[in-house]
This record gives structure tokens, sequence and C-alpha cells, in this order.
């Protein structure tokens, strides 16, 4: 079972979490961090999904990147103080559709979104990189859904995960809970279209693709966005029913036992 205790240890609290943007020749740059591996708060998943939705309504900007602070791992997920301190049902809800709003964010924002993935993704991380349209990884990009470790599972993150690896490769890693699969596995399951060899080949090629998106009609690549979410719609109602499976099961007497070993 993941240690919590040693994933997040000899953390520099210090540093500063955020949201920020960043507008180039058409390209948006959109950047997330926490110190505690990017494992994000509400209030920094409230904020990712405005600022998604804002962008996107944005006529300056023709394509979007979205990416992470550090250089260790993408996302760890949603914020595991939060998730422990959880005592109803209704809250539940509300944390676990963090991800969700994201995601629905993601979804219906008109401007292609290019996901860069400079390390590993965790939980909701992997359900972000799903949600974008183009996602770009370095080798160190290992995903895991780890959330039956805890007595939950991977229900709002799982239509993002199962549209881009497929009922098969989604069940596999959500059952086998413990175990990181590989940049390459996730690649040659469509998660990544291209895996680099570091951060820096990473950042390179991201920015070059986006530069040539950018150049592209804007309205032909909105109705290919279109064309890319068929089938979707329902997605709001859906992960909001999600996250109320979530907010129950994580009130339940397994996982609360489960929790409590790492308080």
């Amino acid at each position: 079972m993941l240690n919590y205790t040693d994933y997040f240890k000899n953390i520099n609290m210090n540093e500063q979490e955020y949201v920020k943007k960043e507008i180039k020749g058409g390209v948006a740059q959109i950047e997330f961090f926490h110190p505690a591996h990017n494992s994000l708060p509400g209030h920094i998943l409230s904020e990712l999904a405005t600022i998604i939705t804002e962008t996107g309504k944005n006529d300056e900007v023709k394509v979007i990147i979205l990416q992470s602070g550090g250089d260790r791992t993408f996302c760890a997920g949603a914020s595991f103080n939060e998730l422990i301190a959880i005592d109803n049902e209704a809250a539940g809800e509300v944390f676990f559709s963090g991800f969700a709003n994201v995601i629905n964010a993601m979804r219906k924002c008109p401007k292609f979104i290019i996901g860069r993935v400079q390390g590993k993704a965790v939980g909701g991380g992997v359900g972000i990189a799903s949600a974008v349209d183009y996602c770009m990884a370095t080798k160190f990009s290992a995903i895991k859904l780890s959330e039956l470790n805890v007595g939950i599972g991977p229900f709002v993150v799982g239509p993002a995960v199962a549209r881009k690896l497929g009922a098969s490769g989604m069940s596999q890693i959500a059952i086998d809970a413990n175990s990181f699969y590989s940049a390459e596995w996730a690649q040659q399951k469509g998660l990544y279209t291209q895996v680099y060899e570091s951060i820096n080949e990473l950042d390179a090629a991201v920015w070059e693709f986006a530069q040539t998106l950018s150049k592209y009609n804007p309205d032909a690549m909105s109705e290919m966005k279109k064309m890319f979410w068929e089938g979707t719609d329902h997605w709001d109602q859906l992960l909001k029913e999600r996250a109320a499976i979530s907010g129950r099961l994580v009130l339940g007497e397994f996982t609360k036992k489960t929790l409590a070993k790492y308080k």
C-alpha cells in the first residue's frame, strides 16, 4: 500500500501554491503548483477550472498548454489532508467534485489543450492527463490509480481515463492500485502521444507543437474538438453522481480505518 508519510516527507511547504497563466503569440500556458507533489486542494482545483473556462473564451488564445510546476510529479491527485478531514456525505461530494469540475472545464473548452506531463501522475492527475486533447510526456511520467488502496475508487476520473486507455486499460490500472505503469505503457495505450528523454526535450516539443497549432484555423479546431468529445454531454451529471459515490464510500468503516493509519 502507498505509504503517504514517506511519499510526502522532505517537502518544502514554504513554497507557495499557485495557478497562473501566460499568453504568448496565441498560446496560453496555464500552470498549477502545490508543494505537496502537486497534490491539489479544493480551492486550487476551483481556480484551475475557472481559468481554463475563462481562457477558452479569450479570442486572443488559439491553443492552451496545461502544465504543472516542479520537475518530479505532474500531479499526485487531490489533497490528502482534505480527504482525511471529510466527515459527511455533502462534504465528500464537494471534495470529489474538484477534479470533476476541472475535467468538465477542459472538455467544454473550445480550444485544443496540450498536456505537458513532466513526471508521475496519480489519481486525479491521471484524470487531468486523460482530459487534455493531446498529451506529451517524459519517460518519468508513470501513472497510477491508487484510490482502491484507501477503500474508494477512481469513479470521477474513470470516464476520462477509459476514454483514453479503453475499458481494458482503465480496469487494469484501477484494480492494480499498488502499481505504477510506465510512460511507455501509457503511450502504447494512447494516453501519451510522445514520450521524451528529458523535460527540456519535452518543453521544446510542446512549444513547437503549440506554435504550429496557433497558426491553424481556430474555427476548424473548435469544430474538431466538438467532434472528438461527442457523446460526453452528460458528463456534468455523470461526474457529479460519481463524486457522490466516492463521498459516500470515504465515510465507510473500511476507508476510515485505512485513512486513520496516515493521520
